[in-house]
């Protein structure tokens, strides 16, 4: 549930700086990135080949040790690497607490795992935590026929590919076995004291019900999950849970949350490499919206469109199965964005798909 589907041209990610450089942490390793913060990348069976996890130097009720940040898809693999890392880098120490910026597979696949294995507490918004409960537990574990009326309503209605998307019930439960029975519940304003040092929540809306970044203002880092990545734009999707949704407004505004933040800020994405430039890079995203939203405007000035008329607007690439389901998310959201503002109006057609075009005067 977690694919970015837009890649920003190579220019911009040039106006970024990368201070390690090109340098990655070694399988089953880590990289310290900041004093107290450690990097280690784990590999993902996606286009989106891998994952940034997060090790954090910390001390609870008087027992020293470390709070992890995300966990990577409930793989096999994954685990290795895991223990791989508890034999390197705790220096001999436990694992205190388990964070999820929120509920996407790559990111909490492995929680129920690392909180059993060292008999520990979840920390996640409450949203995300209820979502990820649905997904594992939930008559369909999202997608199946839910999804495939709801993109079937928006154009995506070619039998193969609506029997397609009703067979893919068991993506999220694949991925996320189980999640833990209790947590802690995260929310925004929230300070968390970790090794001593305060790390501050951000909520942000668009791409997940209720994502959780931490800032931390002494060390002037953030972990900004996949609200702020360096190189692809984030997944904002409109998904049939939630289907009248604005979803790209959500997540440009809450983006805008970090302009407050030090311009120094190093950014620790959930993708790619740690950077700096966190002003900049929210300017590049809102600039690249705005760019689609007005090729969808143009499209559907032209004549009457639905979100999947605008896949190859938004989209000049081929797209398979899975990328088409993020792509027509986000095609909705570009689409909802425009209509919530009143630039658009949506009519639905005797043939049960919605249609967008412009607006009288817009």
């Amino acid at each position: 549930m977690n694919k970015p589907t837009h890649s920003p041209a190579n220019a911009l990610e040039k106006q970024l700086h990368y201070p390690l450089g090109d340098t990655l942490p070694a399988t089953g390793a880590a990289m310290t990135v900041a004093p107290g913060v450690k990097w280690i990348r784990m590999a993902l069976p996606f286009a989106l080949n891998h994952i940034n996890l997060w090790l954090l130097r910390d001390e609870i009720d008087g027992q020293p040790g470390w709070s992890v940040v995300d966990c990577c898809i409930a793989v096999e693999e994954a685990k290795a690497q895991w223990e791989q890392v508890f034999t390197n880098e705790l220096e001999g120490l436990p694992i205190l607490r388990v964070i999820v910026t929120h509920m996407h597979p790559d990111h909490i696949g492995l929680a129920h795992w690392l909180c059993e294995r060292w008999k520990v507490r979840l920390w996640i918004s409450a949203t995300d935590y209820a979502m990820a409960r649905i997904g594992t537990e939930g008559p369909t574990g999202f997608g199946g026929d839910s999804a495939a009326l709801f993109f079937a309503a928006h154009g995506l209605n070619d039998p193969d590919t609506v029997a397609k998307v009703k067979g893919r019930s068991n993506y999220f439960p694949t991925l996320v076995p189980s999640v833990p029975r209790q947590y802690r519940r995260m929310m925004d304003g929230d300070t968390l004291t970790i090794g001593g040092r305060q790390w501050a929540c951000i909520s942000g809306y668009g791409h997940a019900p209720e994502h959780i970044s931490l800032y931390c203002g002494e060390l002037k880092v953030l972990i900004g999950g996949d609200m702020m990545l360096p190189r692809i734009s984030t997944n904002v999707s409109v998904y049939d849970q939630e289907p009248e949704s604005n979803a790209l407004k959500q997540f440009l505004d809450s983006i805008d949350k970090f302009r407050a933040l030090d311009a120094r800020t190093l950014t620790l994405p959930a993708h790619g490499k740690p950077f700096t430039g966190l002003f900049e890079r929210i300017q590049q995203l809102h600039d690249h919206h705005r760019e689609r939203l007005a090729e969808v405007m143009q499209a559907c000035t032209a004549r009457p469109c639905s979100a999947a008329d605008m896949l190859p607007v938004l989209f000049k690439r081929t797209l398979d199965l899975h990328q088409t389901t993020f792509a027509m998310g986000e095609s909705i959201a570009h689409l909802h964005a425009l209509w919530f503002e009143g630039r658009l109006q949506r009519t639905l057609g005797e043939d049960g798909v919605y249609r967008f075009q412009a607006a009288a005067g817009a």
